[in-house]
């Protein structure tokens, strides 16, 4: 993964490298007895002073307050800007979720930035221990604490994208070999094998594939492991991983350079597209030409691998003839870890925690217990691994059953709540109070059929994560302010109407239902 540690080391600067596929190339290095090439003029601090402006006005007040106030330039060469904050949560979120923006935002201010780099200041100003020639002898020393390491591996960085195609980052420890296959996941994890293994020139077999999960069941693994597998089965072969959200920001960032074409033919060179978290795919624009290059890539018989958090018929932001090509392939589901699975998890992560702690000990009764209690998803598992290990570190004592129920008091019984869909609470709305659906999503203002609708809306608002915009559209396509309407009418009714807040309830189970 990323390197949190605040180290800025050579290799490590190497590794940070971002590559855009609407930008060009680093130049090579000018040799030092070069004597004709003059540098240019390397990135300043007065032209980070114009590049946060440029943030301010973009992203808003609230977002930069939050993100990039804390920001602080500190020195540069010719291509690479190096910039510290104060810790390694917000280094980590910059990297994860702004990195293509800061790096977009850099360009326009000066043409020659082409990657960025992020060091933790307190690790970064952190002056060196000059140890003594020769250490006195001392009558007794405390037990040393554990040494702390990480359940992953710190050789395992992000592997960037690289050519002109660029793409999002490819965790190198998440491969076919570390995937735990189960029977929610073997037909998954066997269609994205054959894809990835599938010789040049063999005939496309599930075009797209898309595969659906909830949270924390392996989706990102299999994209990033069906990557890396691909480029070692056919050297040479142009694959590409791509998040939706870096997908919709390279092609806003291509529009703004006027570079769209540029893009778009580069993005038609690709063999292998994967695309992850579909379902944040946003903008009308965005949608259009993500579609254009998914009919033209499909139509070309060049494979295209989608992931979201559920079936295409069910992503309602997306486009009509977007959700259409993408139901046109193959579609897998990935479901809920069984117990079996979920002891192969808990063994493999405990595994790679004790390559990287020697010494480290958790009995069997109690990685038992986790595979037994937490049920939710591959991800909380490995949470509560990273837990266990933890708390061995920090407190130097053995892990016993009764202190892992205290550390994994939240994740014990943890369970994915059901995804509502809007339709689903108009259907029981409409059942309830005798309408029908057309009626809650018609122009009619009877009092009959605008108290339901204004129920409907406020359980869309309180049981969906959709925006007041979104459940506006789903309701007849009415102005997100009529949804607000809705929504506090409810609430005011439901503080003085103590069976009608009842009633409400009781709605709420019927759609759980």
């Amino acid at each position: 993964m990323v390197d949190v540690s605040g180290r800025t080391n050579g290799s490590a600067r190497h590794q940070l490298e971002v590559g855009n596929g609407a930008m060009p190339l680093p130049l090579p290095l000018p040799h030092e007895h070069d004597e004709d090439v003059v540098p240019a003029a390397g990135p300043t601090a007065e032209q980070w002073a114009r590049v946060k402006q440029r943030l301010r006005a973009e992203v808003g007040e609230d977002i930069f307050t939050s993100w990039f106030a804390r920001v602080e330039f500190e020195e540069a060469d010719r291509w690479t800007v190096f910039l510290s904050v104060p810790t390694r949560f917000l280094k980590s979120w910059l990297q994860s979720h702004y990195r293509d923006r800061l790096l977009a935002t850099w360009t326009a201010e000066n043409e020659e930035v082409r990657r960025i780099e992020f060091t933790v200041r307190s690790a970064a100003k952190m002056k060196p221990v000059v140890k003594p020639a020769k250490a006195e002898a001392t009558p007794a020393q405390a037990p040393a604490a554990r040494p702390v390491a990480s359940v992953v591996p710190m050789q395992a960085r992000m592997i960037e994208p690289t050519g002109p195609l660029g793409g999002s980052p490819v965790d190198p420890r998440f491969t076919f070999d570390t995937f735990c296959e189960g029977a929610a996941n073997r037909v998954a994890f066997a269609a994205a094998r054959s894809v990835a293994e599938a010789p040049a020139g063999a005939p496309v077999a599930f075009n797209p594939l898309f595969l659906h999960a909830g949270v924390g069941r392996g989706k990102t693994h299999l994209l990033h492991a069906t990557a890396q597998a691909a480029r070692l089965a056919v050297p040479g072969r142009k694959v590409v991983y791509l998040t939706a959200e870096h997908f919709m920001f390279r092609f806003v960032a291509a529009l703004k350079n006027q570079s769209a074409i540029a893009f778009k033919e580069s993005l038609r060179e690709i063999d292998l597209l994967l695309i992850d978290d579909m379902q944040f795919l946003q903008g009308k624009s965005v949608q259009q030409e993500f579609c254009h290059m998914l009919n033209l890539l499909i139509d070309s018989a060049r494979q295209v691998i989608v992931a979201a958090d559920r079936p295409p018929a069910d992503l309602e932001t997306l486009d009509e003839r977007v959700r259409s090509r993408l139901g046109g392939g193959v579609a897998f589901e990935i479901g809920s870890p069984d117990i079996d699975l979920r002891r192969r998890i808990v063994s493999g992560r405990y595994q790679m925690a004790l390559a990287q702690n020697p010494g480290l000990d958790i009995p069997a009764p109690v990685l038992e217990y986790v595979a037994m209690s937490v049920a939710s998803n591959g991800r909380d598992l490995e949470g509560a691994i990273n837990r266990l290990v933890a708390q061995w570190q920090f407190t130097q004592q053995p892990v016993t059953l009764n202190s892992a129920e205290i550390t994994l008091r939240d994740l014990v019984g943890a369970r994915e709540p059901r995804r509502v869909k809007i339709e689903d609470i108009q259907k029981v709305v409409a059942r309830h109070f005798n309408v029908s659906k057309s009626d809650l999503l018609s122009s009619r203002r009877t009092r009959t059929i605008v108290r339901p609708r204004q129920i409907a809306m406020y359980l869309s608002k309180v049981l969906t994560p959709r925006s007041l915009p979104e459940i506006g559209r789903r309701f007849g396509g009415r102005d997100h302010t009529t949804v607000l309407h809705a929504v506090r009418k409810i609430e005011e009714l439901i503080a003085g109407d103590k069976a009608l807040g009842e009633e409400i309830e009781l709605l709420k189970r019927m759609i759980d239902e």
